[in-house]
């Protein structure tokens, strides 16, 4: 009797590309925090990556105009010319930059901008330059890209400082692009403006491409805050990627935007229509109102974070054992936990955050998804009563070891 060939598994059958990248961290531990809660479990969550705020009242009066108005029909792929106006508009006023309507793409929030710009510029045996600490998705975009990441290290004692000359040092003849984040996700550090100019004016003589995440450069707590984009004569070498998300408290809203050379967001244009095509029509109307409308939202919110920062960062450096830069914008603090290694089976960043969630019941994101296994990240985005329960359950979980 003839026998029939052993079917496939499932997991056998999946595409290479996805098996390039691995689940992102932050969702992994929104998803194991979200089990504990189910079970009844109390947790102070430092794991957020996104405002505690309410989005402003004029923002969801404008998504709520559009629904009465029934602007509930598909727009172009891009998002609609008011949008893209409103885009360009906000970063030339508050950055000096000279963008015109078809350099702007407006996206279903900032990672999809990003997914898309390093999916048309990156090709299979590419490197991309990526400092460290970097945002978990940056190494897994590039990789579903089929580039490879090239990581820089930053230097810890100086605020995580990453240099042109440190850039050069990692640049190849298949270095295809560099991806910068300022203020940085997930230490909080702000790059210098100069270093920032010099990587990319390195950038543009070696014919490389600079991706520059600015999704909290809002969050700047430094004396300026400072784009890219204000040095023009770059500008055929470098893609903005922007958000409303954490400027505005919109996460949920989902609203991304990138600023480039016509012929890059053309062709993020086209990605874009075989895959979500326009954001969500309501959404836009709503991010008209945000870009356009009063920005005193933004600076109210802006220095709340500060006052938390400072409580964070006084709260941490307080436990024996910590050491804490102070972060310059965002809102993260990325505490060093090395000195705890080696006791009651400690051994890294993965493992201490893993106890503090379960024993002391509090959320933070492991270092190891940003790059390192020496650090945790705590958000505080959050109000100053629940930072303040967070940080003493941390006391006494690290006083325990």
């Amino acid at each position: 009797m003839a026998t029939s060939a052993a079917v496939p598994r499932v997991t056998d059958q999946l595409s290479e590309r996805i098996e390039r990248i691995e689940v992102s961290a932050t969702m992994a531990v929104v998803s194991e925090a979200d089990k504990l809660r189910a079970s009844g479990v109390d947790l102070v969550d430092f794991g957020a990556g996104e405002p505690h705020f309410a989005t402003p009242p004029h923002i969801k009066d404008a998504a709520i105009a559009a629904l009465q108005s029934n602007f509930t029909k598909y727009t172009p792929v891009g998002g609609t010319s008011e949008l893209r106006d409103a885009i360009v508009h906000r970063h030339a006023v508050d950055f000096d930059s000279d963008y015109r309507r078809e350099e702007a793409i407006a996206s279903v929030g900032g990672k999809h901008a990003l997914f898309n710009a390093v999916q048309v510029l990156v090709d299979h045996g590419d490197e991309v330059i990526i400092p460290v600490p970097y945002w978990v998705s940056f190494k897994d975009i590039v990789r579903y890209a089929g580039g490879t990441p090239v990581y820089v290290q930053g230097d810890e004692a100086r605020g995580f400082a990453i240099t042109a000359g440190d850039v050069e040092r990692a640049i190849t003849s298949r270095t295809k692009a560099i991806i910068l984040n300022s203020p940085n996700n997930p230490s909080g550090a702000v790059m210098n403006p100069d270093d920032m100019a010099g990587i990319q004016r390195l950038a543009a003589q070696r014919g490389i491409w600079v991706i520059s995440d600015e999704c909290y450069v809002y969050l700047n707590f430094t004396a300026k805050r400072f784009s890219l984009g204000s040095l023009r004569e770059y500008r055929e070498r470098m893609l903005i990627i922007g958000s409303l998300s954490k400027t505005y408290a919109m996460t949920g809203w989902r609203l991304g935007y990138a600023l480039g050379p016509a012929a890059v967001i053309q062709a993020m244009q086209k990605l874009q229509g075989q895959s979500t095509s326009n954001p969500t029509s309501i959404v836009q109307k709503a991010a008209v109102a945000a870009l356009k409308g009063p920005q005193s939202c933004v600076e109210e919110m802006r220095a709340d974070y500060m006052r938390l920062r400072d409580r964070v960062v006084e709260g941490l450096r307080a436990i024996p054992g910590i050491q804490c830069n102070s972060p310059e914008g965002a809102f993260y603090a990325f505490p060093n936990v090395v000195s705890f290694f080696g006791r009651s089976g400690l051994a890294a960043a993965f493992d201490v955050a893993g106890r503090l969630l379960h024993q002391a019941h509090v959320v933070t994101v492991p270092g190891e998804g940003f790059g390192t296994r020496e650090h945790i990240r705590v958000s505080y985005a959050t109000s100053a009563a629940e930072l303040a329960r967070g940080l003493e359950r941390m006391r006494k979980f690290f006083a325990s070891l």
